[in-house]
């Protein structure tokens, strides 16, 4: 069994989307990119996170081809795949259909940046996708239309959220600040106007965040 370390970052990530409750049963999905950048590793479509063993998670390359795995992997393999094609700075995508984001989502109404910590980590709205049906090469051309070449975040219309990142940590820090975010906001309009950030103190508080905490 290859990239054993991968393997445990995405079923790592998988059982924690499950207990923290922005997936219920076997929906969303986790993929990471490989050290050789050439292949991603992705769960299997349908399977309860919380029994899923390393060797369970399928091995793919960059057309979607199994090169390791006894399973089918996620059906919306074609997203993941789209996602790391066109974009060179992922290496992780998380895909959630956390309640209050899957609000908006519905509602077809993207998530304003209202707290200065969704400014630092995402820095951007997190707009809505067109509808197209699950697991779909559509649906896979509408997420990264919306991405575009910079954004971290998307919501599904009538579906979920995805979020990308440099690894795991980021990708999955990301859907906790926007869930947080759509919460608040949502909580926030039934006490009047909700008041997001400005486009300028969105980008001092991104470019501040990459100075924050220690470094090595």
């Amino acid at each position: 069994m290859q990239y054993l370390s991968e393997r445990e970052s995405v079923l790592n990530c998988a059982r924690e989307i499950y207990e923290s409750g922005m997936v219920t049963g076997t929906w969303g999905n986790v993929s990471v990119r490989t050290e050789t950048r050439a292949l991603m590793i992705i769960t299997p479509s349908g399977m309860d996170y919380s029994l899923l063993e390393p060797q369970d998670l399928i091995l793919l390359d960059a057309t979607g081809k199994v090169v390791e795995g006894s399973y089918r992997p996620s059906v919306e393999t074609p997203m993941h795949l789209r996602i790391y094609r066109q974009r060179s700075d992922v290496n992780a995508v998380v895909h959630v259909h956390s309640p209050y984001a899957v609000a908006y989502a519905v509602a077809r109404r993207s998530i304003p940046v209202i707290l200065e910590e969704t400014a630092q980590v995402v820095g951007h709205e997190i707009a809505v996708a067109a509808y197209a049906h699950c697991g779909t090469q559509a649906l896979a051309d509408n997420v990264m239309q919306a991405l575009g070449s910079d954004k971290k975040a998307v919501l599904l219309a009538n579906h979920g959220l995805v979020a990308v990142g440099k690894d795991m940590a980021e990708a999955l820090k990301v859907c906790y600040i926007v869930e947080k975010t759509a919460m608040i906001a949502l909580h926030a309009s039934t006490l009047g106007t909700v008041q997001a950030l400005s486009d300028k103190d969105i980008a001092i508080l991104n470019q501040s965040f990459k100075n924050y905490g220690q470094k090595k």
